[in-house]
C-alpha cells in the first residue's frame, strides 16, 4: 500500500470520475473498463501509463509514480496470463493456507480464541 494519503479535497474530486469505483484516503479501486483500457492503450508500448491515467482525467501526480506505475504492470502481467483482469482483493483474506486444518488443529484454534474471549470479558468487566 502506498504512503502517500489522499486529501479530503482529492478524494471528492476523483470519486466523481467515472473510470474509479472507489476511492478511500489510503486506497484506489478503479473500475474493471479503465484497467482494460489501460492495458490494451499501453500495448507495445503505444503510450505509456501515466498519459492513459491523464487522459482520463486521473492526476498521476496526485495518485503517486508508484501507484500508478504498480497498478499498470500488475495488470498488464494479469492480463497476460490469465486474459482477464480482477482485483486481486476482493477474495484474499490474506496468506493462503497451505494445508487444510485437521480436526485437532481446529479445536487448538477455537480452545485459544474462546480463551482470548474469556480474558476480554474479565478485562472489560474490571474496567467497568
Amino acid at each position: 500500500m502506498s504512503k502517500i494519503l489522499f486529501t479530503d479535497a482529492q478524494v471528492k474530486k476523483l470519486s466523481k470520475n467515472k473510470w474509479i469505483k472507489s476511492i478511500t484516503k489510503k486506497g484506489i479501486t478503479y473500475t474493471d473498463e479503465f484497467k482494460y483500457k489501460l492495458v490494451k492503450e499501453c500495448e507495445d508500448y503505444k503510450k505509456f501509463p501515466q498519459d492513459v491515467f491523464r487522459e482520463c482525467g486521473i492526476d498521476p501526480e496526485v495518485i503517486g509514480e508508484r501507484r500508478y506505475a504498480n497498478a499498470a504492470d500488475r495488470w498488464r502481467k494479469q492480463f497476460k496470463e490469465t486474459g482477464e483482469i480482477r482485483d486481486s482483493r476482493k477474495h484474499s483474506t490474506g496468506r493462503p493456507r497451505i494445508h487444510e486444518l485437521s480436526d485437532k488443529e481446529k479445536l487448538k484454534r477455537a480452545e485459544a480464541k474462546i480463551k482470548l474471549l474469556e480474558a476480554e470479558n474479565e478485562l472489560l468487566k474490571k474496567t467497568s
